[in-house]
């Protein structure tokens, strides 16, 4: 940069700011005080997940700062921004598009709109940029083809197996607690009653097929899970980490949910300008290839030419003809937060007798 009298104002102006707004809208100013601060700190954004790997080794290598991950779930990493406030060890937290508003609400979120704002669809974020939605996913069935013979190709497919189902906890992770709304839709529910899918699950329950183990990578691996009801991009990732001909990743016919996930700047982020260019690079062609890599779907999709080889990962069109957007967001907003009483009530106290 040459050293102008213009740029010497602006480095003057630079320093007088905020640190948690000195960088908003110059992207240059951003990531020169992203590089000052030196480090990034996230949750709920590990290496396997969505090929956020790939992302955080770009981040690294291109802009000198360095990244810690810690592992855990959308509520979790809510509860962790809530009860450290002054004291922040997260900076940035990616989580299910129902925690968005929550973390909003519970003032934990702290405003960047990215450069690529204006090609992200208004039902994928809020107006004052505290979240916005990087990447959608669509839940899937990941059927472990060795210890299941009959692979399900629905929820009713599913009903009438004898293989135990894994969806993980309703009460924690976005994931799980839509895979509950996906067999609603498909039992003909809504956002508003989950009786359908509570019911189903129950029965599930009853007769000791529901899993209580985490649909994750390790327990997948080990053979303790023979289907697993996970996002299409988790499961597409896991069978090619695995073994391709082991697994096989099925969009249920009969109906499913295609939803996304928001990161979110803590509010009280130590790295407040990093946790922005990091939102910034997500955003970009570049982080959203990465993320398509991954086996998601971008939301800025429908600006970006995928390599051949990342088209390659994905799920034909035609697996995702009954899969849809949440309708009524408020409502599912609202379903949500009761979700792990109902689950405890409706379907938890089957696996006691």
């Amino acid at each position: 940069m040459k050293a102008s009298m213009l740029t010497l104002l602006s480095a003057a102006i630079f320093l007088a700011l905020p640190a948690a707004h000195a960088a908003d809208n110059d992207l240059a100013a951003l990531e020169k005080a992203a590089r000052s601060e030196g480090q990034i700190n996230s949750v709920g954004m590990p290496d396997s997940w969505a090929d956020w790997k790939d992302t955080w080794h770009d981040i690294t290598t291109q802009y000198g700062i360095k990244h810690s991950d810690t592992d855990m779930s959308s509520a979790q990493e809510l509860a962790k921004f809530a009860a450290e406030k002054g004291n922040a060890s997260a900076d940035i937290g990616d989580v299910g598009a129902a925690f968005g508003p929550i973390a909003v609400a519970k003032g934990l979120a702290q405003p960047y709109k990215t450069s690529h704002w204006d090609q992200v669809p208004d039902w994928a974020k809020d107006k004052q940029g505290d979240w916005m939605l990087a990447y959608t996913g669509t839940i899937a069935f990941l059927v472990d083809k060795q210890q299941v013979k009959d692979v399900p190709h629905s929820w009713a497919d599913l009903k009438k197996g004898k293989y135990v189902v894994t969806i993980g906890d309703v009460g924690v992770a976005a994931q799980a607690a839509n895979g509950v709304l996906a067999a609603n839709y498909a039992l003909g529910g809504n956002e508003k009653d989950l009786t359908p899918a509570l019911k189903y699950f129950g029965d599930l329950a009853k007769q000791g097929r529901l899993g209580l183990t985490d649909p994750v990578i390790a327990n997948i691996e080990k053979g303790e899970i023979q289907v697993a009801v996970v996002w299409d991009f988790n499961g597409l990732n896991y069978r090619d980490q695995i073994d391709k001909n082991r697994y096989q990743v099925v969009i249920p016919s009969d109906g499913s949910v295609t939803s996304g996930y928001t990161t979110i700047i803590n509010k009280y982020a130590r790295h407040p300008n990093a946790a922005k260019l990091t939102r910034e690079y997500i955003f970009s062609d570049a982080g959203q290839i990465n993320l398509a890599r991954g086996y998601a779907r971008p939301i800025r999709a429908q600006y970006l030419t995928l390599p051949a080889d990342v088209q390659a990962k994905l799920l034909p069109a035609s697996e995702y003809k009954n899969a849809h957007p949440i309708k009524d967001q408020a409502a599912w907003d609202k379903t949500s937060k009761q979700l792990p009483a109902l689950w405890q009530q409706d379907v938890m106290i089957n696996m006691q007798q």
